[in-house]
């Protein structure tokens, strides 16, 4: 399996060049990524827990799906693909957020979605190691309980989302 080619961008999130994903990851190079936080009619929040075989935080609770963006790719476009690859979902997503690369993000310009879907979620076996969906209430009192077991981009987002919505918001 060849390794994932990504843009490198600078601090304007210009592009300025491409590496494969571990050696920007090393150097601790800037790029995209993105997030998506899917919602259920209730409101409640899809988690994933990531692939015991992930390099980065595996077994670790994160954002419904997530991922680079890929060279050529739109924000959007790769929110769209992530979603339907990770869960195989489609469904309309709305822009919560865009953060700037930090060491907090994993130097990755981070564009933040939410999508609202009752369809059977179908978690990709390779990615996700679990996945269900949980009230927004009940994912803030098990993070302040187990902080370590979500990832870090996780709780940055959640925050934020909680911030910008309140706790009871959906998508």
């Amino acid at each position: 399996m060849t390794e994932e080619l990504l843009e490198i961008v600078d601090e304007h999130n210009t592009v300025i060049g491409t590496a494969v994903r571990t050696e920007i990851h090393r150097r601790h190079l800037m790029h995209r990524s993105v997030h998506v936080f899917l919602f259920n009619s209730k409101g409640e929040l899809f988690l994933q827990k990531r692939s015991a075989r992930k390099d980065e935080f595996p077994g670790c609770y994160d954002s419904s799906a997530a991922g680079h963006v890929s060279p050529g790719e739109s924000y959007i476009e790769a929110a769209a693909r992530e979603l339907k690859e990770e869960l195989g979902i489609e469904s309309p997503l709305k822009k919560i957020a865009d953060l700037p690369a930090s060491q907090g993000t994993g130097w990755e310009f981070v564009l933040f979605y939410a999508a609202a879907s009752d369809s059977a979620v179908t978690p990709c076996a390779e990615e996700i190691e679990a996945g269900d969906f949980y009230p927004l209430s009940e994912i803030a009192q098990w993070m302040s309980r187990e902080a370590a077991a979500f990832t870090p981009s996780f709780r940055k987002l959640f925050a934020l989302y909680h911030d910008m919505q309140g706790e009871d918001a959906g998508a």
